[in-house]
């Protein structure tokens, strides 16, 4: 009897070591691990990368206004130093209108703004044939704003 639980107490300690030995046998005590993440690649990396060293990819106005603000410039200088390392990425400035108004004149007012952020842009650096716009007018309706968008 004695011989018996000697070796029933031996066996589980060396259940015991290995199961400490290899982790995926291992009982895990505390949180759960969190799996990683896939890595981005191609075009989803290089957004990650603008949004990260640029602060962003939105530049708001004032009501029918399409005049840059101490912040819209800020923004725009990190966007222009990013778009100045990667001649390779194309972007495109999309204008959005006010919401209450006319479809004809959401349009205006979102080209005037597009073109307004292009310009600095390129005033910044950026070559012309690298940032391209685009009026949504009420087509896209939200606050008024101009987004940077990388096109692949």
């Amino acid at each position: 009897m004695t011989r018996a639980f000697v070796w029933a107490v031996l066996m589980g300690l060396v259940a015991t070591a290995a199961t400490a030995q290899l982790p995926g046998l291992r009982k895990r005590t505390g949180p759960p691990v969190a799996q990683q993440a896939a890595p981005l690649t191609g075009v989803d990396a290089l957004r990650a990368d603008f949004m990260a060293k640029s602060g962003g990819d939105t530049i708001f106005f004032g009501m029918n206004s399409a005049v840059l603000g101490p912040p819209a410039r800020a923004s725009l200088a990190a966007q222009a130093m990013w778009l100045r390392q990667h001649p390779e990425v194309a972007a495109r400035v999309e204008g959005h209108g006010d919401p209450g108004d006319t479809r004809d004149h959401a349009l205006a007012v979102g080209a005037t703004r597009a073109e307004s952020v292009r310009d600095y842009l390129v005033l910044l650096g950026v070559p012309a044939a690298q940032v391209s716009t685009t009026s949504w007018g009420k087509e896209r309706p939200g606050s008024p704003r101009a987004q940077t968008v990388l096109v692949p």
